[in-house]
């Protein structure tokens, strides 16, 4: 098979069109759509079926396109490899919680825009969920997750992950509620009767909630749910409840965050690929740079 030709299939694939593929690599139309002809014939089997006015991948097609994420990674390691001065080159597409966006991933597209010029991100906000799955269907090629140390994450065989750092989470309640309590259990019982917010898009925070509740004898009436943490503290100074907030963040005022003791809360961040993916050279210089992150 020729590796151009998976190349444009690849494309295809991510970009969903011939015109897409068109002006992504900067080949006409009849190109591409010849090309993945002639690799459909060089296979044995279709890869390309209409869909109205457009195109969209066979079964085949969608096999065909994994299996070139793998092949054209190893020739860019081979390539690399065999030639060290060689400048790495490709989209890099990454999915991240929106603190690691803000902290990390922005900082970084500077630096390696700077450094590596022929490196491109392309960054969308996902739930470490919502992430993962884009990774298992290979729309991007990294995901920036977190989970709690009290609810830990459950992942595929097939990923690769390298943790980032840790957080340390509390309680975010009005400030005129007075100091904490001297343990979580304590601290959750005080709030035993109050309403409680979690997030609107992932489990993990709510898991820990009860987890917790449960310990300290009640079941938590959760009432509110927002994804933005901003949110969280507006909720919290109308009087709307209490949620788990960052400890070591700049918190709105007339909200105070209290330290959870035995149990501590953690949230610990992680970097996940592919297995075998972080052969790529785009995604190897990511990753290093990555490396020398710790995302609190």
């Amino acid at each position: 098979m020729d590796p151009r030709r998976l190349e444009l299939l690849l494309a295809l694939s991510r970009e969903g069109s011939m015109r897409g593929v068109s002006e992504a690599l900067g080949v006409t139309t009849s190109t591409v759509s010849q090309q993945i002809a002639a690799l459909a014939r060089e296979v044995g089997t279709p890869l390309i079926e209409p869909e109205g006015r457009r195109v969209r991948l066979t079964p085949a097609g969608h096999r065909l396109a994994d299996h070139a994420v793998t092949i054209l990674g190893a020739m860019e390691a081979a390539r690399v490899d065999l030639d060290p001065s060689a400048e790495p080159e490709g989209t890099v597409r990454v999915a991240a919680f929106a603190s690691a966006i803000r902290q990390v991933m922005v900082p970084l597209l500077c630096d390696v825009q700077e450094t590596h010029p022929g490196i491109r991100l392309r960054l969308l906000e996902h739930e470490p969920a919502e992430a993962l799955d884009l990774l298992e269907a290979d729309a991007v090629d990294l995901a920036l997750t977190y989970d709690f140390n009290l609810a830990p994450a459950r992942l595929d065989s097939a990923l690769v992950t390298r943790q980032l750092g840790t957080t340390e989470w509390g309680l975010g309640v009005p400030s005129r509620s007075g100091r904490g309590r001297s343990t979580a259990l304590d601290e959750f019982v005080r709030y035993r009767d109050a309403d409680w917010i979690v997030n609107s898009r992932n489990t993990d925070d709510e898991e820990v909630v009860r987890v917790i509740a449960s310990l300290a004898g009640f079941h938590p009436n959760i009432t509110h749910r927002a994804d933005s943490l901003e949110l969280v503290q507006d909720m919290i100074l109308a009087g709307m409840g209490v949620g788990l907030l960052p400890v070591n963040q700049r918190t709105a005022r007339g909200v105070t965050v209290h330290r959870l003791r035995q149990p501590d809360v953690q949230l610990r961040s992680f970097a996940v690929t592919r297995r075998g993916r972080d052969s790529w050279a785009p995604l190897a210089v990511v990753l290093r740079q990555l490396a020398d992150v710790t995302l609190t």
